[in-house]
């Protein structure tokens, strides 16, 4: 049904004992270690963990990124502006470069989110001229991306734009820049910024809105010449899993663009959905949205389809889980594990796809040269015979010697 074989690639090895001879009819095991794709999920949570002086909250953030830890390598820290400078000149820099230095020691890539938005905007820029907010978004910009740049080379750039200078639910800065200058040259400018400062960073633009005006506006920045590196889409569906069909129609929606698509907010419910009549998501406020047992099973089953989809797709390099544990945005139960970090079906389900399904583990015979083929995920890999072990990346058709070691 799904075809996954452009996520694999051949190799031939030619597999040297300690002393440099080949290691002629050897039994190898071929086990990947990590993954070129990038399974990814809200980590917020690293930056509490370094924040927090309380003993209880730290056990359970430790318990919960253990367990983040076992599904993904690729998180995504918050950096809006209302919260990561809410005093002007007060930043949560070493927290967030904390959790960041932490999370990419254990090799999980990190992505900031986001750099402009009219949402969680810093209140203290209204007191600016238009000119003046202009200004210090670029320069906040350039702050953030240089600072991080080693750590975090990948950017949320600016977020929503379709809906940014038409928002009227409450005056913010961005908004007034954006109404003042146009979408293009905003979002021009924002990304001049970011590439400046780290020429090698992957640039997103993400929004929740899919239809033709986003893909408008994207046709429109990329005859501007924006240098976008990913197309970033949101798809937080608590009011029902979209399904197979309208999944597809969104990739062939933005694939002609030619861009690589990252999945950057996925949200599927493991309980009561949100009616089907609310526009605004953040119009939902209930005192209690539980998880139930069908609708975890429901959550599972979404999950499977909807990753097998979007894997099974060329374009797509990156499917990000919003919240790993419940009770996170609007309260939903939208994790994949409860609040009090015991598993769900949907973590059992990912955890096969990832390291089951998608996984390359082979033991093979080398041949009387010494030499071995197979087809792999792409990713890294450790190598074991009998006389020691080696590592290597599969990356794309590979041909090389490894020599083990004791």
């Amino acid at each position: 049904m799904y075809d996954f074989s452009h996520r694999q690639a051949p190799s031939r090895l030619h597999i040297l004992n300690p002393d440099g001879t080949p290691a002629v009819r050897r039994s190898v095991s071929v086990d990947q270690i990590s993954h070129a794709f990038l399974f990814g999920c809200g980590a917020f949570d690293a930056v509490e963990l370094m924040k927090t002086q309380e003993e209880e909250k730290k056990a359970l953030l430790r318990e919960r990124l253990q367990k983040w830890l076992a599904l993904f390598n690729y998180g995504t820290l918050p950096f809006y502006w209302g919260r990561y400078e809410p005093v002007e000149g007060n930043t949560a820099f070493e927290e967030t470069m904390k959790a960041a230095a932490w999370l990419q020691s254990l090799g999980v890539k990190v992505k900031g989110h986001p750099l402009c938005w009219h949402t969680v905007c810093a209140p203290w820029l209204l007191k600016y001229d238009n000119r003046e907010i202009l200004s210090r978004q670029i320069k906040r910009i350039r702050r953030e991306v240089t600072a991080y740049r080693g750590v975090i080379d990948m950017w949320d750039v600016i977020n929503e734009v379709v809906i940014m200078p038409v928002f009227d639910r409450y005056d913010n800065a961005v908004t007034r820049i954006c109404k003042d200058i146009g979408r293009i040259q905003l979002v021009k400018e924002v990304f001049a910024a970011a590439r400046e400062s780290n020429p090698n960073a992957v640039l997103l633009i993400n929004d929740f809105n899919t239809s033709e005006a986003y893909e408008i506006l994207l046709e429109g920045l990329l005859e501007a010449n924006v240098p976008i590196s990913a197309i970033g889409i949101q798809s937080h569906q608590h009011q029902g899993y979209w399904g197979a069909e309208k999944l597809q129609q969104v990739l062939c929606r933005f694939s002609p663009l030619g861009l690589p698509i990252h999945f950057t907010e996925n949200t599927l419910i493991s309980g009561e959905l949100m009616p089907p009549e609310i526009v605004d998501l953040n119009d939902w406020q209930v005192n209690r949205w539980p998880s139930t047992p069908e609708g975890e099973i429901r959550q599972a089953k979404e999950i499977t389809e909807m990753y097998s989809i979007l894997f099974a797709h060329p374009l797509v390099e990156a499917i990000t889980t919003w919240d790993f544990n419940d009770g996170c945005w609007l309260g939903a139960p939208s994790g994949f594990v409860r609040q009090d970090n015991s598993e769900k079906p949907s973590f059992a389900a990912l955890h096969r796809l990832i390291h089951d399904t998608w996984e390359t583990h082979e033991t093979l015979i080398t041949d009387d040269n010494g030499n071995l083929t197979f087809t792999g995920y792409r990713g890294g890999y450790t190598l074991k015979t009998d006389s020691g072990t080696t590592e290597f990346r599969l990356d794309g058709p590979l041909d090389t010697v490894l020599t083990v070691h004791p």
